[in-house]
């Protein structure tokens, strides 16, 4: 190899090194990573997308939901989970009915076919989770977790990112 191409491999490989400690691009390739093995698994169990399967998973488990109760409990957009339903409801996963105490407000709920649906697939993404579970301690699992919170306290901080500066005259 000629100077300059050693000099251009050096300079990728430190590039690389470096990178391996930036919190920000490896909690992205992470979740990039995971999305890609949940869409996989989810694919082959039921063709169903990962939000898809998040509302399944929502309301099989707490019962009829309003769309900004989802968002909330999967930290996710209100809009993704809006643009989702309409698709569910033609599939006939879920039904809409509008809220008892406030007419404004349209309750999302599971339907037969769609609790077969998330019946069938849960097997298999009940095994994921157990398998991550396996590859973690419950402690190391509590330190993660925590360390994901002080994680989303600082990027959802608009003072910690700000860079500190001042003017001089």
């Amino acid at each position: 190899m000629t100077t300059v191409q050693n000099d251009r491999v050096d300079r990728y490989k430190a590039r690389c090194l470096s990178q391996e400690r930036n919190l920000f691009g490896r909690l992205q390739a992470a979740a990039l990573a995971s999305r890609t093995q949940a869409k996989r698994l989810l694919t082959t169990a039921g063709n169903l997308s990962i939000t898809e399967w998040r509302v399944l998973w929502d309301l099989a488990e707490a019962g009829p939901l309003t769309v900004t109760e989802m968002a909330s409990i999967q930290r996710t957009d209100h809009a993704l989970i809006s643009r989702t339903i309409p698709a569910m409801i033609d599939k006939g996963y879920v039904a809409t009915r509008t809220g008892s105490t406030d007419r404004r407000t349209s309750l999302v709920a599971l339907t037969a076919a769609g609790r077969s649906v998330f019946e069938d697939t849960s097997v298999i993404m009940s095994q994921r989770r157990a398998a991550l579970k396996n590859a973690f301690t419950e402690a190391e699992l509590d330190v993660f977790l925590g360390l994901i919170d002080r994680f989303e306290h600082f990027v959802e901080d608009r003072k910690s990112a700000a860079p500190a500066t001042e003017r001089t005259a």
